[in-house]
């Protein structure tokens, strides 16, 4: 007979306001585990966020409530500024009555934990503010344009004109305008990021990114690829059609789109790959763009949205390789996804991929974001098919082993369970 207990099955109460894309997924994964080791686990969030990419209802209960709608204030013109923050105060608010009415469910349920995940206007929920329960926070990124160059800081005074040494009233004026309502939006990222007993994050990079941010520390708790779903599958379609080089990301300029084709265009003529960017999402003007500047660059595009997993796994085990040319991304799971599909990948050494990605094994680290730094990188794929075979041969046991989704769940639910402890104790 065992004298060792089995630890009952927790009762975990999830919120998130997810987008499409790397952070849905993610958390995606970390329900479907949760449910696989035996664990209850009801899910809440607004309407708008129920459906569409990755649906959670495919895997447990989802709670959808209302997000109380903003309502713009009036102002005359010369109290402007004081309209942009009821704005933001606003949005708080409502943020926070949506907050409350799941708190209210989540009281009937008797759950022993929330775990929490961002929202698309706030990186940093207001549920923590009003769940009475140990409450977790998985916390990819801090709200990045809030504190990072991008490609100004939020806070530069505007420019003066040419000559004069500070900017005219009406420019400070109209900028004091906009700061201050952001100002808002910040304190009440951090207020709510202090009121959770653990954040946990993606990336070593990440939980210095969020200390920078608010002063708060949090923890590593890495993610898993689903190496059953993301394998090599070899297309002879694509492969007759020619060399292909690929992108993963929402078509939007934070991923470097334009960065990508300007490597492909400085390769030389006859050696250039084709450029498939594949995106959830797309900004119609920004596409528009790219197209037009790959025309102009003789570079052949394509882009494809909402493509069904089946077929990613196609065109990620056929390309050359995933060129990863967004800045300082907290973690990245496209180049892990690639790299179980076998395909090696060009990464900017920035950011969480230089914790995923070991140069020279699944795949190629470029010192900077230079389009000519990046072609030379593909250059050698192209040129040297023992490289290529090389890093296809390892790429895909380097992220199996290293992340595997069945540690990535362990994790999870250890963290989980020291929290409740944890929380225990303190009572």
């Amino acid at each position: 007979m065992s004298l060792h207990k089995t630890a009952p099955p927790l009762r975990i109460a999830v919120w998130h306001n997810l987008p499409s894309g790397g952070g849905k997924r993610a958390l995606w994964q970390h329900v479907r585990g949760l449910v696989q080791c035996g664990h209850h686990v009801t899910a809440f969030c607004p309407e708008s966020a129920a459906g569409g990419y990755l649906p959670l209802d495919s895997l447990c209960t989802v709670h959808a409530l209302p997000l109380p709608a903003n309502k713009k204030p009036f102002a005359p013109r010369f109290l402007r500024w004081w309209a942009e923050a009821r704005l933001a105060a606003a949005r708080i608010a409502s943020h926070r009555a949506h907050a409350q009415l799941v708190a209210a469910q989540i009281a009937q349920g008797h759950f022993d934990v929330l775990f929490a995940n961002s929202c698309t206007e706030f990186a940093v929920p207001a549920i923590g503010r009003y769940v009475p329960l140990p409450r977790v926070l998985y916390l990819g990124e801090p709200r990045r344009q809030f504190y990072e160059a991008q490609p100004d800081l939020l806070f530069l005074a505007p420019k003066p004109a040419a000559g004069a040494a500070t900017c005219g009233i009406k420019a400070l004026s109209n900028s004091g305008k906009a700061l201050f309502a952001t100002r808002l939006l910040m304190r009440e990222e951090r207020d709510n990021a202090a009121l959770f007993d653990r954040i946990l994050c993606n990336s070593a990079f990440s939980r210095e990114s969020i200390l920078r941010a608010f002063g708060i520390e949090s923890e590593v708790c890495l993610l898993g690829i689903d190496s059953d779903r993301f394998q090599p599958v070899f297309d002879e379609a694509k492969a007759i059609a020619g060399p292909f080089v690929i992108g993963l990301g929402a078509i939007q300029p934070h991923k470097g789109i334009d960065r990508a084709i300007l490597a492909v265009a400085a390769l030389p003529a006859n050696l250039r790959p084709r450029l498939l960017w594949i995106g959830n999402d797309e900004g119609a003007a920004y596409r528009t763009a790219m197209e037009q500047l790959a025309a102009n660059q003789q570079v052949a595009l394509q882009f494809r949205t909402q493509v069904t997993d089946f077929e990613l796994v196609r065109c990620l085990s056929s390309a050359l390789a995933l060129l990863y040319t967004s800045r300082l991304e907290p973690f990245g799971l496209a180049p892990l996804e690639a790299n179980a599909c076998g395909t090696p990948v060009i990464a900017i050494a920035e950011g969480g991929v230089r914790e995923s990605l070991i140069d020279g094994e699944n795949g190629l680290l470029v010192a900077d974001a230079k389009p000519q730094t990046i072609a030379a990188a593909m250059l050698r794929l192209l040129q040297e098919p023992a490289l290529l075979q090389a890093l296809r041969s390892q790429c895909r046991a380097a992220v199996v082993d290293r992340f595997s989704l069945a540690a990535a769940d362990a994790r999870l639910v250890a963290a989980l369970r020291s929290t409740i402890a944890a929380a225990s104790k303190a009572r």
